[in-house]
């Protein structure tokens, strides 16, 4: 059993609010025989998605294959938020990898975001798109980092779309005394993350991709094997996160699955919706094991919460979020779940994203460790960018620190498990 099939039926999406609430693809068909492309591009997630139709925008023959079906993975299960910025907080970059790379990644982020508007209002995706982000702190004693953090943004970085909220105000913000302050990001937002893949590979195709469902390739080498045929390409994309499973053992060395979750709540009344989250925002909290949230577009709840380091989600994923969810929504202890799911990401040890090179003709990004909305969707820019023979943005990126996981392959998950347990006892503290 592995990480493509412990948890989902073969072709099929999760039995999630997204699935529920898409814009349908008809299935596209497996890859049969020889297939001859310019590039081929392995997984139909964001940076998949974006690579290709990127590539075939100018001018090359791309074929897209994917395990399952385009946005199956974490691209059509996740949180739908936009982030502005990395993973790490510049204050966490600038030591890290100096000052002027983290000014240079802080644009990057930048960049990540308006590449995700620019493409909804290119291609008419109709996913939701809303503004705001409330970054909220479960302890007192976070407020006053967050609030200089917020002034730094804004005077090194000339970023004037975060400003400091306190405890007043994200309590009328948000119908919680869980929290104490913290910083509304208005340059950041969220969306229906499974609809804004589809849109994508709708452009993709429109531009002239090649999409292959059910067609999980069993190698990286030229040309790339699958099952019921072959891919013959002149340069291969690896484009898989958090779903790699054993596919190229370089790559499961820097970047390891974990599990997330998601519930969505029975559809709220207009004024116990907005009793919960004001002003259409999402709201990303401050613990390790963070809770994620927002309202749809139809007033459900949609809370993330939880996570789990083996291949197997939970028997109960509803019971799992309903815990951290009445944490902050007492109130919300009689409400219906009406979907619950999960989907497993891609991280890395510096929670920097990975980019690399394989060989002379394959290139891989992934690792986005919960930031890849907007992140992913560049990254599959990047390396359309770098196969057209510009890989100024493509190197920087593979130069940041992403070292291996300890312990080789029998030991990798039980020390990820173990340190992941011990960060999340923090939260507690």
């Amino acid at each position: 059993m592995d990480i493509l099939s412990a948890n989902d039926k073969q072709g099929q999406y999760p039995a999630s609010y997204y699935t529920a609430t898409a814009t349908p693809l008809e299935e596209f068909p497996a890859v049969s025989g020889v297939i001859k492309a310019d590039v081929c591009v392995i997984g139909g997630g964001y940076t998949g998605l974006s690579a290709a139709l990127h590539l075939a925008e100018r001018g090359y023959d791309v074929a897209l294959i994917d395990a399952h079906r385009v946005g199956f993975g974490a691209s059509g299960r996740n949180g739908g938020q936009v982030g502005t910025g990395q993973r790490l907080d510049q204050d966490e970059l600038e030591p890290l990898v100096g000052e002027s790379r983290a000014r240079m990644l802080w644009d990057v982020g930048l960049d990540s975001v308006n590449l995700v508007k620019s493409l909804i209002s290119k291609h008419d995706i109709d996913c939701g798109f809303a503004p705001g982000i409330l970054h909220a702190d479960h302890r007192a004693r976070f407020v006053a980092h967050s609030h200089t953090y917020a002034d730094k943004l804004r005077s090194t970085y000339d970023y004037d779309l975060i400003r400091a909220i306190d405890r007043d105000e994200i309590r009328s913000l948000v119908g919680s005394e869980d929290y104490h302050g913290g910083t509304l990001d208005m340059g950041g937002g969220h969306l229906h993350p499974l609809n804004f893949a589809l849109g994508l590979a709708r452009a993709a195709q429109a531009a002239g991709v090649r999409i292959f469902e059910n067609s999980r390739a069993t190698s990286v080498s030229n040309p790339v094997k699958c099952s019921g045929g072959e891919v013959h390409a002149k340069h291969i994309i690896v484009a898989a996160n958090g779903y790699l499973s054993d596919l190229n053992k370089s790559l499961s060395r820097r970047v390891m699955p974990i599990n997330n979750f998601i519930a969505a709540t029975e559809p709220l009344d207009e004024a116990t919706a907005q009793s919960l989250i004001r002003d259409n925002l999402a709201v990303a909290d401050s613990r390790f094991v963070i809770n994620y949230y927002r309202l749809s577009q139809d007033n459900r709840m949609l809370f993330g919460g939880g996570e789990s380091y083996g291949y197997r989600f939970p028997a109960d994923i509803a019971a799992l979020v309903r815990k951290p969810m009445l944490k902050v929504y007492p109130q919300l202890k009689d409400t219906r779940i009406d979907y619950a799911w999960g989907g497993t990401l891609g991280i890395t040890m510096s929670r920097l994203p990975h980019f690399s090179r394989l060989g002379p003709d394959t290139l891989s990004a992934g690792g986005f460790s919960g930031h890849g909305v907007a992140m992913a969707t560049l990254a599959g820019q990047m390396l359309a960018e770098t196969i057209a023979g510009h890989a100024e943005r493509f190197d920087v990126m593979a130069e940041l620190p992403t070292p291996r996981f300890p312990g080789g392959t029998i030991l990798r998950w039980p020390l990820l498990v173990a340190a992941m347990t011990w960060f999340s006892l923090r939260d507690r503290l």
